[in-house]
Protein backbone atom coordinates (compact mmCIF):
# COMPACT_ATOMS: atom_id res chain seq x y z
CA UNK A 1 0.00 0.00 0.00
CA UNK A 2 2.59 2.48 0.95
CA UNK A 3 4.77 1.56 -2.25
CA UNK A 4 1.71 2.07 -4.38
CA UNK A 5 1.09 6.19 -2.90
CA UNK A 6 5.22 6.75 -3.55
CA UNK A 7 4.88 5.25 -7.09
CA UNK A 8 1.74 7.84 -7.04
CA UNK A 9 3.74 10.12 -6.08
CA UNK A 10 6.46 9.96 -7.91
CA UNK A 11 4.19 9.94 -11.64
CA UNK A 12 2.53 13.11 -10.22
CA UNK A 13 6.16 15.05 -9.38
CA UNK A 14 6.97 13.39 -13.10
CA UNK A 15 4.26 14.64 -14.88
CA UNK A 16 4.24 18.58 -12.97
CA UNK A 17 7.54 18.87 -13.68
CA UNK A 18 7.21 17.80 -17.44
CA UNK A 19 4.37 19.92 -17.64
CA UNK A 20 6.42 22.72 -16.27
CA UNK A 21 9.65 22.30 -18.45
CA UNK A 22 7.28 22.08 -21.62
CA UNK A 23 5.50 25.11 -20.98
CA UNK A 24 8.63 27.00 -20.36
CA UNK A 25 10.10 25.86 -23.40
CA UNK A 26 6.66 26.44 -25.27
CA UNK A 27 6.81 30.19 -24.47
CA UNK A 28 10.49 30.56 -25.35
CA UNK A 29 10.28 28.80 -28.49
CA UNK A 30 7.22 31.46 -29.47
CA UNK A 31 8.85 34.21 -28.99
CA UNK A 32 11.83 33.58 -31.39
CA UNK A 33 11.85 33.77 -34.82
CA UNK A 34 11.28 30.38 -36.79
CA UNK A 35 14.86 29.93 -38.38
CA UNK A 36 14.89 29.92 -42.36
CA UNK A 37 17.81 28.47 -43.65
CA UNK A 38 18.78 29.43 -47.46
CA UNK A 39 21.03 27.04 -49.43
CA UNK A 40 22.06 28.90 -52.85
CA UNK A 41 22.64 25.54 -54.84
CA UNK A 42 18.53 24.65 -53.80
CA UNK A 43 17.54 28.92 -54.26
CA UNK A 44 18.87 28.45 -57.81
CA UNK A 45 17.20 25.35 -59.02
CA UNK A 46 13.89 26.22 -57.20
CA UNK A 47 14.49 29.76 -59.71
CA UNK A 48 15.13 27.94 -62.58
CA UNK A 49 12.77 25.55 -62.84
CA UNK A 50 10.02 28.50 -62.30
CA UNK A 51 11.40 30.67 -65.04
CA UNK A 52 9.69 30.89 -68.51
CA UNK A 53 12.07 29.11 -71.10
CA UNK A 54 12.93 32.16 -72.96
CA UNK A 55 14.88 33.46 -69.62
CA UNK A 56 16.42 30.16 -69.35
CA UNK A 57 17.24 30.13 -72.76
CA UNK A 58 19.06 33.75 -71.87
CA UNK A 59 20.29 33.34 -68.42
CA UNK A 60 23.01 30.84 -67.71
CA UNK A 61 23.39 28.61 -64.29
CA UNK A 62 26.33 31.36 -63.03
CA UNK A 63 24.52 34.19 -64.16
CA UNK A 64 21.51 33.42 -62.15
CA UNK A 65 23.14 32.63 -59.35
CA UNK A 66 24.75 35.82 -59.27
CA UNK A 67 21.32 37.52 -59.43
CA UNK A 68 21.02 35.51 -56.75
CA UNK A 69 24.20 36.97 -54.63
CA UNK A 70 23.07 40.60 -55.23
CA UNK A 71 19.47 40.14 -54.17
CA UNK A 72 21.06 38.92 -50.45
CA UNK A 73 23.36 41.45 -50.88
CA UNK A 74 20.20 43.90 -51.02
CA UNK A 75 18.67 42.37 -48.53
CA UNK A 76 21.55 42.31 -46.16
CA UNK A 77 22.02 46.16 -46.64
CA UNK A 78 18.45 46.27 -45.23
CA UNK A 79 18.98 44.31 -41.99
CA UNK A 80 17.11 41.28 -43.55
CA UNK A 81 20.07 38.66 -43.61
CA UNK A 82 21.86 38.30 -40.44
CA UNK A 83 25.66 37.87 -40.37
CA UNK A 84 25.43 34.19 -38.36
CA UNK A 85 22.04 32.45 -37.50
CA UNK A 86 21.07 33.16 -33.60
CA UNK A 87 18.04 33.00 -32.07
CA UNK A 88 16.91 36.58 -32.62
CA UNK A 89 13.27 37.58 -30.79
CA UNK A 90 10.27 38.50 -32.99
CA UNK A 91 10.72 42.39 -32.16
CA UNK A 92 10.86 44.48 -35.10
CA UNK A 93 10.43 47.90 -33.98
CA UNK A 94 10.25 49.64 -37.52
CA UNK A 95 8.11 48.54 -40.80
CA UNK A 96 10.26 47.80 -43.66
CA UNK A 97 8.36 46.99 -46.90
CA UNK A 98 10.01 45.37 -50.38
CA UNK A 99 8.49 45.61 -53.65
CA UNK A 100 9.57 43.58 -56.76
CA UNK A 101 9.88 47.16 -58.73
CA UNK A 102 12.16 48.28 -55.92
CA UNK A 103 14.52 45.05 -56.43
CA UNK A 104 14.16 44.91 -59.57
CA UNK A 105 15.97 48.50 -60.66
CA UNK A 106 18.42 47.55 -58.00
CA UNK A 107 19.29 43.92 -60.07
CA UNK A 108 18.88 45.81 -63.46
CA UNK A 109 21.87 48.59 -62.15
CA UNK A 110 24.07 45.96 -60.35
CA UNK A 111 23.77 43.10 -63.27
CA UNK A 112 25.88 44.90 -65.36
CA UNK A 113 28.52 45.99 -62.48
CA UNK A 114 28.65 42.23 -62.05
CA UNK A 115 29.23 41.50 -65.61
CA UNK A 116 25.84 39.54 -65.77
CA UNK A 117 24.55 40.55 -69.29
CA UNK A 118 20.80 40.69 -69.29
CA UNK A 119 19.60 40.31 -72.75
CA UNK A 120 15.69 41.73 -71.73
CA UNK A 121 14.75 43.65 -68.54
CA UNK A 122 11.86 41.02 -68.17
CA UNK A 123 14.25 38.32 -67.48
CA UNK A 124 14.63 40.26 -64.02
CA UNK A 125 11.28 40.62 -63.02
CA UNK A 126 10.92 36.53 -63.22
CA UNK A 127 14.30 36.01 -61.57
CA UNK A 128 12.74 38.44 -58.29
CA UNK A 129 9.31 36.44 -58.40
CA UNK A 130 10.52 33.14 -58.89
CA UNK A 131 13.19 34.29 -55.83
CA UNK A 132 10.24 35.25 -53.40
CA UNK A 133 8.10 32.40 -54.21
CA UNK A 134 11.57 30.71 -52.89
CA UNK A 135 11.81 32.82 -49.33
CA UNK A 136 8.10 31.90 -49.14
CA UNK A 137 8.15 28.28 -49.39
CA UNK A 138 11.68 28.04 -46.98
CA UNK A 139 9.45 30.14 -44.68
CA UNK A 140 11.88 33.47 -44.61
CA UNK A 141 8.94 35.57 -45.85
CA UNK A 142 7.13 37.83 -43.31
CA UNK A 143 2.91 38.87 -43.69
CA UNK A 144 1.81 40.68 -46.82
CA UNK A 145 1.77 44.56 -46.63
CA UNK A 146 -2.02 46.18 -46.51
CA UNK A 147 -2.81 49.01 -48.47
CA UNK A 148 -2.54 51.13 -44.66
CA UNK A 149 0.80 49.85 -44.69
CA UNK A 150 1.65 51.71 -48.17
Amino acid sequence: MITGVFIAAAAVCVLAIAAIVIGREARRLDAVAPRAVYHLDQASDFVADRLPEVTQARLTPEELQAMLLLHMRWLHARGLQPDRAVDKRQDNAELLLISEDQLSAYLLSEAEKSGVELLDDVDVVHVVRAHLAYFEAIGAVGPTASSTDL
